[in-house]
């Protein structure tokens, strides 16, 4: 197995592990890759990976996605819950598509822009969880549909690699009123349609520069990140409905730091 394989598999377990974390997969991801030396062309290893991370919500929350779409013909809740998920994916699929090449030429290849958001973030993320507020939802499925949109239009704020998608829907729906538990929630829901959007799209862009041995990473990426975000997934709900972000806004805080730090001393 060569270097590359091997690190394919720890970044996609990295992945699965952050991604619906609110610190920034991509990145966690960008920056080991960077460290470690990891060739991927396109940058179409760190979105494609994300498949894995979509398909283990999806077995996660099946049950629910099922009762919810079964409801929509005859249940107006069911039906507003889906179009508020629409709404809010929405600017990020605009968006996306018309900055992508920014994002992937610039964005991803600037090292210090990524370690420098992840402070930012989690210097936002740690005054937002210690924010007294008064929440006003306690289930995602009874967020109003602009509120669900002015939260699609805060997830854009994650195509900068740094900020984390679920870390600027999380902080989005703290601030527009949601307790902890459904903002996270919330961010679970959002992340299948903007994640898959994103998989298309890139898959598209690069199918002329992934050759086998790029395409076989990638596959091995993919399988590591769902068993990561599986573990994930399950536990993440009870932990921040106990404890609240302040640990992962912690966590951001010291990985930046070291990241700036050691890419000054040239690493």
């Amino acid at each position: 197995m060569d270097h590359n394989t091997l690190v394919a598999a720890a970044l996609g377990l990295l992945e699965g592990l952050t991604e619906f974390i609110p610190v920034s997969s991509t990145g966690h991801v960008l920056l080991a890759g960077h460290f470690l030396g990891f060739d991927s062309p396109g940058r179409a290893f760190e979105v494609l990976i994300q498949l894995g991370a979509i398909l283990a919500i999806l077995g996660v929350y099946a049950g629910r996605l099922w009762r919810i779409f079964s409801a929509a013909p005859h249940d107006p809740q069911a039906r507003r819950f889906i179009l508020a998920v629409l709404l809010a994916f929405l600017p990020a699929a605009v968006i996306g598509v018309l900055t992508h090449k920014i994002i992937k030429e610039i964005l991803f290849e600037t090292p210090a822009l990524i370690a420098t958001m992840l402070i930012v973030g989690g210097v936002v993320l740690l005054f937002v969880d210690r924010l007294a507020s008064r929440p006003r939802y306690f289930a995602a499925e009874d967020f109003p549909l602009p509120m669900a949109l002015k939260i699609g239009f805060i997830q854009c704020l994650a195509m900068i690699p740094g900020v984390s998608r679920s870390g600027a829907t999380i902080v989005g729906a703290l601030l527009l009123g949601a307790d902890k538990r459904s903002a996270a929630e919330f961010s679970f829901f959002l992340s299948m349609p903007t994640m898959l959007g994103a998989f298309v799209f890139d898959l598209y862009k690069n199918r002329d520069v992934l050759d086998a041995a790029a395409t076989g990473n990638i596959v091995i990426g993919f399988v590591c990140a769902f068993l990561a975000a599986i573990v994930v997934v399950r536990g993440l709900l009870n932990y921040v409905s106990a404890h609240g972000y302040g640990f992962f806004a912690w966590w951001r805080i010291v990985v930046g730091v070291v990241v700036l730090l050691a890419l000054q001393a040239g690493w």
